[in-house]
């Protein structure tokens, strides 16, 4: 239960400045990932959307904006924002631009994503952009998908066909 609570107490800002609770998503699993607009892996977007919207009753999407790897996101939120619309189509959730690496500026969705003291499954390093956390509808860490593999990976087709 302690991994549930805590994931629900968590927020973080859309990337329009607006306040957003993870707590608002309860009863539905969750797909978290670090974006970036300037990456090899950034046609994922466009699964990413496309799961979005065939999977919307039960699936929430947000994408995490970084710079932290090979500076592949310089741009500003709205920047950001601009261009995932424009060439993606991306209407699921986008956060401000943050920090997902272990250091002291961790956001704190990140630093419960990469603990295990907070989210009670494993230890994990953030490897480049694109990696995808999976949360449950009871709040829980149940996978780390790797940045190379696609959102459309049969592990998590699989997931979000099971009840």
């Amino acid at each position: 239960m302690q991994a549930q609570s805590s994931f629900y107490n968590l927020s973080f800002n859309r990337i329009d400045g607006t306040p957003i609770h993870l707590s608002a998503f309860k009863g539905k699993k969750i797909l978290l990932v670090n974006t970036a607009s300037k990456c090899g892996f950034t046609p994922q977007l466009e699964d990413l959307q496309e799961m979005h919207r065939k999977y919307a009753n039960q699936l929430v999407i947000i994408g995490f904006p970084s710079n932290e790897f090979a500076a592949q996101d310089p741009g500003s939120n709205t920047e950001i924002e601009g261009f995932c619309k424009k060439n993606y189509g991306v209407d699921f959730i986008l956060s401000e631009k943050i920090n997902v690496k272990k250091n002291d500026l961790q956001h704190p969705v990140y630093r419960w994503l990469t603990q295990k003291t907070l989210n009670q499954f494993k230890n994990s390093r953030v490897l480049w952009n694109f990696q995808k956390y999976l949360i449950s509808e009871n709040g829980e860490l149940v996978k780390i998908i790797r940045p190379w593999r696609s959102p459309k990976c049969k592990f998590i087709l699989q997931w979000l066909d099971s009840k």
